[in-house]
């Protein structure tokens, strides 16, 4: 199995914008330096949503060298990008989102989501690009729940959703530049699964819901994050609870990594070019 390197404890809440209530589990300038190809998570836990009027959510803003991929579990967002991409997404869908060579981005809680109200969870991850595909063209990906495979696990111990990926013959329906695992894992109360991942490859967990024990030595809460040592080929996980938690798992890319707030390249230079790019309109415009 593959040992604990740290069970990193939930953080504090911040708002993204006005609709994303959001804690950083973690991001480049720290604990993403040693989890490539992942650069950054942020998780906002259950939140209620007053029925209202007033868009929520973050306007247009640049991204670059990385993808986004958003996961929601309650409520609906709406997103578009400079590209012509963009989309409705709710419950179980996921939004994966190239930004490559550079794109400007927008996320609001949908219309319908708005003026209803009700609950928002979701998770945002970064996913570092190769400095050979940092100039890919912008791409946009929905994946659907009805699209994305759910693995029952042995034992009847619960479900396993690829959303990228593979896992018992499954695969996935996300396009990866990268060697990328994501699973979306539920287990019942007492029950306990033993999961593949690759040896050598970065392997961490956000725990969603419930208790955990890990490989029988770490106990993880909601909202904890646990990452592993590259060594081994498994993880073993045992639910003390209800539990759904989130598997990432990727090929580090080995690659100097250097972030100023929404690019990601990999020298300086490369920075200070974005910002030229973004300044002259080089990277698009949303209608509207």
């Amino acid at each position: 199995m593959k040992s604990i390197h740290r069970i990193q404890h939930s953080s504090a809440m911040h708002w993204v914008g006005n609709g994303f209530p959001v804690r950083s589990v973690f991001d480049y300038n720290g604990l993403g330096r040693e989890l490539s190809p992942f650069l950054l998570l942020d998780y906002a836990a259950p939140h209620v949503f007053r029925p209202g009027k007033e868009k929520r959510g973050v306007g247009a803003h640049p991204h670059k060298g990385f993808e986004t991929v958003t996961i929601v579990y309650q409520g609906e967002l709406e997103h578009r990008d400079s590209s012509g991409g963009g989309g409705k997404i709710g419950p179980g869908d996921v939004q994966w989102m190239t930004a490559g060579r550079g794109i400007i981005h927008e996320e609001f809680h949908s219309a319908d989501f708005t003026r209803q109200g009700g609950t928002l969870q979701m998770v945002q991850l970064w996913v570092n690009l190769r400095s050979t595909d940092k100039g890919a063209p912008a791409r946009y990906q929905t994946l659907l729940k009805e699209k994305i495979p759910s693995v029952a696990l042995p034992d009847g111990a619960g479900s396993l959703r690829v959303i990228a990926g593979e896992y018992d013959g499954h695969a996935g329906t996300a396009q990866t530049f990268s060697p990328i695992q994501l699973w979306d894992v539920t287990l019942g109360a007492g029950k306990t699964v033993t999961l593949p991942v690759p040896d050598g490859h970065t392997t961490a967990l956000l725990l969603l819901a419930g208790e955990i024990l890990v490989n029988d030595e770490g106990q993880a809460e909601e909202g904890d994050l646990v990452m592993f040592k590259k060594e081994g080929n498994s993880i073993h996980i045992h639910a003390r609870a209800e539990t759904h938690f989130l598997v990432m798992d990727g090929e580090p890319l080995n690659e100097p990594v250097v972030g100023h707030g929404p690019f990601v390249m990999n020298t300086d230079e490369e920075i200070e070019q974005a910002f030229e790019e973004f300044q002259k309109g080089q990277m698009g415009v949303l209608d509207g």
